[in-house]
C-alpha cells in the first residue's frame, strides 16, 4: 500500500514528535482562514432528516460562485478522486509542486501523469487534460482568465478536458472560470474549508456543464453533504456582509504576513490565506518553528529547492508569537 500523502493540519504528529501538548500549538500548517464563519445554530431536523437534494443548496453555490450549476460534494477531495474516472485515458498535465492529490488519482484511474509548467504560454499537444490550481498551492502563482480559456479552447478542441482548482480563489475570485463552466471540458472545483473557515464540515462544489455533473452524481451517489453542512453552507453564502469584510481582512492579513516573512530575509509569494517561501533553510525555519510550538507546511520535492507554506495567525498574540519565532530563529 503506497504511503499516505502528506497534508498540513497533521497537528496530533507534530505534538507527538515534538512532545508539546496539543494545546500549546499555533497551527499555521494549513491555508484556513483562522477566523472562519460563525455558524448559526443547526436546527434540529438537519440533525434527524437524511438530506434533500431539492433544498436548495445547490442553487444557492451557484448564485455564489456566479455558475450555471453547481453539483454539491463531500469537500472536493471527493471530487479529485471520482472525476479521474470519468474522463477518458490519457497524458494529463500536473504541476510538479501543486495539491498532492491529484497526479496519484489521475495515475490510479490509469491516465499517464507528466509535469506541466504553468508559466508555459501554449499547452504541449501531447496533453489530452489539465490540472490546475488557481491559485496555486502551494506556490500561490495565478494565471489570468484569457491564458486559462485559452488553454481550454485548445484542450476542448481535441476533446480534452481542463481542470481548475479554485478552492482558495474566494479570497479574489477575479480569476475565476465559474461563470465559464456552462462550456464542455472545464471543470471548476469550489471549496467551502478555506477561505470560510470551515473545513471540518466537508463541503465543496463541482461547477461543470450538466452531462459532467450527472455523471459525477451518478459515481458518488446520494447524501454526499449532511444536514448540518448544508445548513452552515447556505447561511455562510447568504451572509454578504461577512464576505466582504472578510475579504478585506484577509487581503490586509495576508499582506502583513508577506511583509513580516520579508523583513527577516526570506523571499515570499504569497495569497491572502497563505505565504510560501522557497529557500534552502526550508527544513531548518520548520523545525525551528515547531521547536516554539508553531507548526508549518514543509515541501522537499526531489528535483526542487525545499520550501515552506505559513498561514495566518488568528489573533494579535498569535501575530506576536510568530513574529517573536522569526526574530530568534533568524538572529
Amino acid at each position: 500500500m503506497p504511503d499516505p500523502i502528506p497534508h498540513g493540519g497533521n497537528l496530533r504528529y507534530a505534538a507527538r514528535r515534538y512532545s508539546i501538548p496539543l494545546d500549546d500549538w499555533l497551527d499555521l500548517s494549513t491555508g484556513i482562514n483562522p477566523r472562519g464563519y460563525p455558524v448559526p445554530p443547526v436546527p434540529p431536523d438537519a440533525w434527524r432528516r437524511l438530506p434533500e437534494d431539492d433544498d436548495g443548496v445547490a442553487d444557492c453555490a451557484a448564485r455564489y460562485y456566479g455558475a450555471p450549476l453547481a453539483l454539491p460534494v463531500a469537500g472536493s477531495q471527493a471530487a479529485i478522486r471520482a472525476l479521474p474516472y470519468l474522463l477518458d485515458r490519457g497524458t494529463v498535465g500536473v504541476a510538479p509542486l501543486t495539491y498532492g492529490e491529484y497526479a496519484p488519482a489521475f495515475a490510479r484511474a490509469g491516465h499517464r501523469v507528466v509535469p506541466l509548467d504553468i508559466a508555459c504560454a501554449e499547452l504541449p499537444a501531447s496533453l489530452d487534460h489539465v490540472i490546475v490550481a488557481n491559485p496555486n498551492n502551494p506556490t500561490a502563482e495565478r494565471l489570468d482568465r484569457e491564458t486559462l480559456l485559452r488553454w481550454h479552447a485548445r484542450l476542448a478542441s481535441r476533446g480534452g478536458t481542463l481542470m481548475v482548482d479554485e478552492a482558495f480563489a474566494d479570497a479574489d475570485p477575479a480569476a475565476s472560470l465559474a461563470s465559464d463552466t456552462a462550456r464542455d471540458g472545464l471543470i471548476v472545483l469550489r471549496s467551502v474549508g478555506k477561505f470560510f473557515g470551515l473545513a471540518g464540515i466537508r463541503a465543496g462544489f463541482v461547477l461543470a456543464a450538466p452531462a459532467s455533473l450527472d455523471a459525477l452524481r451518478d459515481m458518488l451517489g446520494a447524501w454526499t453533504v449532511g444536514g448540518p453542512a448544508r445548513h452552515a453552507v447556505m447561511a455562510a453564502f447568504a451572509d454578504h456582509a461577512w464576505q466582504a469584510e472578510t475579504r478585506e481582512r484577509l487581503q490586509r492579513d495576508g499582506a502583513r504576513l508577506a511583509a513580516i516573512l520579508a523583513r527577516h530575509g526570506f523571499e515570499v509569494r504569497g495569497t491572502p490565506l497563505f505565504a510560501w517561501t522557497q529557500t534552502p533553510r526550508a527544513r531548518s525555519l520548520q523545525h525551528e518553528l515547531a521547536m516554539r510550538g508553531i507548526w508549518t507546511r514543509l515541501f522537499e520535492p526531489s528535483d526542487m529547492t525545499p520550501s515552506v507554506r505559513i498561514g495566518l495567525p488568528g489573533s494579535e498574540g498569535d501575530w506576536a508569537r510568530l513574529e517573536r519565532a522569526l526574530a530568534e530563529i533568524v538572529g
